[in-house]
Order: structure tokens, then C-alpha cells, then sequence
């Protein structure tokens, strides 16, 4: 939420600076409030079970937020029961002439075919083509992410021979970026992908910037410069337990691709209870894009298309500097030094 300030007052300029939102009497008399709108296309096959976790980040902002459920109309989910997308699902066509403030795409087990193979891919570039003009702005989690980086700004992926698995130390790439703003200098981040994305071409396209980078796992979150769109391609939404449930299915379906979870396991031993290291960065993630998106959202939601048209979405950026790029020094994160370890008490 903002802080409203008196008039005139010297800290404005150093707030500003450090992309703080902050509201002068003036403004603050003249705010028009409204709930959030939000919509979720779930592609996930546990669709309860996603639906829990990113709940349950949003939930912990202070702001009211209304949800919607989107699903696809051409993949057929086996997971859920009908009944339960019945009830709380529609299609694209239903959400045709609504607008929202912002919309989630969740990721899906697929990042191992092309993306022309999947086999709601047209629906997929559908669905991003309304959000360009119905939507202020896009959070993409994982396989989203990759999809909408390469049909929107031809980023491509490539499947790797095993899979990033575990937990993966991200650096901050920009302290006074509203989407990381409070990051830790070292963020945790859950990978479960067969895929990765060209950093390379991230990196060229003006219009995208890095947001935190991993020498293991690449990078982990990427925006565009208005933060009209967000592209996660790890998973901090994940509760604790997701990755171990998900080692015990791979491992069960005898595929040889998937590593041990780096980081995750105490000792590295599986009867161990796996640290929960990543939670306070995944609500801090989901608190800033949800204050950004009330902060800068227009109280009309119909105004979007204009201010995309006009390139005006979000705030002045005045104070924008570009991201820093991976440290000069080399720096290992948690090489050596006992990460993931947890020492027994001393019996006497």
C-alpha cells in the first residue's frame, strides 16, 4: 500500500527514487478505490492443487481481489472432475468482453514438446491477444512463461538432456526494481523444467530486462520495462512438499532424466523433512506485482487499450536504470559452506 506524505516534504525525491510509492495529500484525496480483478488461466493437470498455492499468495496481500478461473477449451483435463470445472471454469469466450487488472498463466507439463505440438497452442496465442488489449498486466509462471516469451518476442527454448530440479540460488539484478523491491541480494527459487529459454536473446531485446539471474539455472525472472508483463520461469509458488511429490512420481514412472532435488533435502537425504526456503520471496513477489498493479492500474479498466496503444502503462520512468549483470568476482552462492545442512543437537 502507499504512504501518504505531507506536501513538499524532502524525502519525496529519494522515495521516488527507490520506486516507493508515495502519495501527497492532494493525491491521496482524489484516489478512487476499487477490488481488484484478476483472472487465472490454470493449465496445470492438479488444478486444485494450483489453484491452492497461488490462492494462498494472494490472499496474503491486504488488498481485496476479485478472481476468475480460465481454462482451455481444446485440451481436456484428467485430473479434475468435471463437475469442478463446470462450476468454477469458463473459456476464453466467456471472458471476451471483461477486463482485468491482471491475469496469471500457470505453467504445464509440456515444455518438453514444441510449442506448435501442444495441442492448445492456437488457444494459448488467443488467449495472449486478448490479454494484450483486456488485460493491465501478466504474470507467466514457468511453462507459461517460455511460451509467451516466444510468441510474443521470439525468445526461443531448448529441452535439456536432464532436468533443472531443486532449489536454485537467483541474484538480485536491481535493488529498486518494484517487482523485486526487498529481494534479498540472494532470492531461492524452485525449478522443475525440461526446458530453458536463450538468455541471449532476453538480454537484446530492449523491451525485456532480467530480473533475477541464477549461474545454475539461468534466468528466473524477466519483465518487460513496464511490467505489463512478468515471465517467472521458476516456481515459487510451489508449497513445500510439491517437489518431493513430484521426484516420488517421476522416479515411479521410471524416467532417467530427472536429477535428485538440488537443495532441498537436508544431508540431501530424502527421509529428511525438505527446507522451506523459498516462501518468504514468493509472497514478497506476489505482494509487489499485485501493489504495482493497484498502484498504476487504471480505475477504468476500459482505459487499457489506450494506454497500451500509447505506451503509457504503469509509472514515470524517470529513475529506470538498466539491471546489473551477473557478479565479476564469480561468486559461487552457498559453495562449500554447508548449505542445506542441518546439524543434530548435542545429546549429553
Amino acid at each position: 500500500m502507499p504512504i501518504k506524505i505531507p506536501e513538499g516534504l524532502p524525502a519525496r525525491a529519494i522515495l521516488d527514487s527507490e520506486r516507493i510509492f508515495a502519495l501527497e495529500k492532494a493525491d491521496a484525496e482524489t484516489q478512487r478505490v476499487r477490488p481488484l480483478r484478476l483472472v487465472i488461466l490454470n493449465l496445470m493437470p492438479k488444478k486444485i492443487e494450483t489453484e491452492t498455492q497461488l490462492l494462498r499468495l494472494i490472499s496474503k496481500s491486504p488488498l481485496q481481489v476479485d478472481i476468475d478461473f480460465m481454462k482451455t477449451s481444446t485440451h481436456e483435463a484428467t485430473h479434475v472432475s468435471r463437475d469442478h470445472l463446470l462450476k468454477f471454469y469458463e473459456n476464453l469466450d466467456a471472458f471476451e468482453d471483461n477486463y482485468y487488472d491482471g491475469l496469471v498463466v500457470t505453467g504445464a507439463p509440456v515444455e518438453h514438446l514444441p510449442f506448435e505440438d501442444v495441442d492448445y497452442w492456437g488457444e494459448f496465442k488467443e488467449i495472449l491477444d486478448w490479454a494484450g488489449s483486456h488485460v493491465f498486466s501478466t504474470m507467466y509462471l514457468c511453462w507459461g512463461a517460455m511460451g509467451a516469451l516466444y510468441y510474443r518476442y521470439g525468445v526461443s527454448k531448448h529441452v535439456l538432456d536432464q532436468k533443472i530440479f531443486g532449489v536454485f540460488p537467483q541474484r538480485l539484478q536491481d535493488e529498486y526494481c518494484f517487482i523485486t523491491n526487498g529481494f534479498d541480494e540472494i532470492a531461492l527459487q524452485p525449478h522443475s523444467r525440461l526446458a530453458d529459454v536463450d538468455e541471449q536473446a532476453i538480454r537484446a531485446n530492449p523491451d525485456l530486462q532480467i530480473l533475477t539471474w541464477g549461474p545454475e539455472s539461468g534466468p528466473g525472472l524477466v519483465s518487460t520495462r513496464d511490467f505489463s508483463e512478468v515471465f517467472a520461469l521458476g516456481h515459487w509458488e510451489y508449497g513445500k512438499w510439491t517437489l518431493a511429490e513430484e521426484y516420488e512420481r517421476d522416479m515411479a514412472r521410471g524416467l532417467d532424466n530427472v536429477p535428485f532435488p538440488t537443495n532441498y533435502y537436508p544431508h540431501d537425504d530424502p527421509t529428511q523433512e525438505p527446507l522451506f526456503a523459498w516462501r518468504s520471496h514468493a509472497n514478497l513477489l506476489w505482494r509487489n506485482w499485485l501493489n504495482w498493479v493497484y498502484q498504476t492500474t487504471p480505475y477504468d479498466l476500459t482505459e487499457v487499450p489506450r494506454l497500451r496503444a500509447e505506451k503509457r502503462l504503469g509509472t514515470d520512468r524517470r529513475y529506470r536504470r538498466s539491471p546489473a549483470g551477473p557478479r565479476g568476482d564469480d561468486f559461487h552462492t552457498f559453495d562449500g559452506c554447508g548449505y542445506g545442512v542441518i546439524e543434530p543437537k548435542d545429546r549429553d
